[in-house]
């Protein structure tokens, strides 16, 4: 078994906070376009949260991940369902064996993203639909948490591309059809991602809220942190959170979907 720290760091807890967002679960259906027939891949499954509420939409699903802490988690929840652990960059499965799949919230923590890539187009059979649900930098200094974490955001910014070079990675591997569609963070969403919380920022001061985002348990450094949530109260408090959360309301969608066909 691959030893997988940082994986395994994110995992304790994990499903505390994350949970499968019925929207989101439906909006991954509908962009994955599943056969009745098919197989699929959830490729950073984590704790199998969106893996079941797929497979619960009639969509046969193998998962995969890294971590023994959230694998261990994901088989608990998905008894019934194949679960490995692998990284993007090397997967145990034979060339063209699924019919598509879907990676959410997981190429930030991939050692490769192109390598990743490569093998996710290795593994589809020709007509395979494949979705990642992720951010881009933009999208990023777009979140009012910038204000009080500018740090925490410019490292969170630094692992993953924006979406110029992800089309260019697509097209490497041999994807020539992607498209891209935005998501905006809705008042009453269920999994708390980072920005899941844009509308209520009282949550951002409960530290197992923080505990499920990477990039305050990884990509922070804890007195900005300190210093951040101390003002952050302040300016709830006195109500001029209003006028910080108005300044960074902006189009570029808080998160981005990239479908891509084989």
């Amino acid at each position: 078994m691959m030893n997988s720290p940082v994986y395994n760091e994110i995992g304790k807890g994990y499903n505390n906070t994350r949970k499968a967002d019925p929207k989101i679960a439906e909006t991954l259906h509908q962009l994955l376009q599943p056969k009745d027939d098919g197989l699929y891949l959830d490729l950073g499954c984590g704790t199998g949260n969106y893996l079941k509420a797929l497979s619960d939409m009639g969509v046969s699903f193998v998962g995969a991940d890294p971590s023994e802490v959230m694998l261990d988690e994901a088989q608990l929840n998905n008894p019934d369902k194949s679960i490995v652990q692998a990284k993007a960059e090397n997967l145990p499965f034979d060339d063209a064996t699924f019919n598509g799949g879907m990676a959410n919230f997981t190429l930030h923590h991939w050692d490769n993203i192109q390598k990743g890539i490569n093998e996710i187009f290795r593994v589809l059979k020709p007509g395979g639909r494949f979705v990642f649900f992720s951010f881009t930098p933009q999208q990023l200094y777009g979140y009012w948490l910038h204000h009080y974490f500018p740090e925490m955001i410019r490292i969170s910014s630094e692992v993953i591309p924006n979406e110029k070079f992800m089309k260019q990675f697509f097209q490497n591997a041999g994807f020539d059809n992607i498209e891209t569609e935005k998501y905006f963070v809705p008042e009453d969403l269920q999994d708390q991602f980072l920005y899941s919380n844009k509308y209520h920022p009282e949550q951002y001061l409960l530290p197992e809220v923080r505990s499920g985002a990477s990039s305050f348990r990884i990509y922070s450094i804890q007195d900005e942190v300190d210093l951040g949530l101390k003002k952050l109260e302040e300016d709830i408090n006195s109500g001029h959170i209003t006028s910080i959360m108005d300044k960074y309301e902006n189009d570029l969608g808080d998160y981005l979907f990239y479908i891509v066909e084989k």
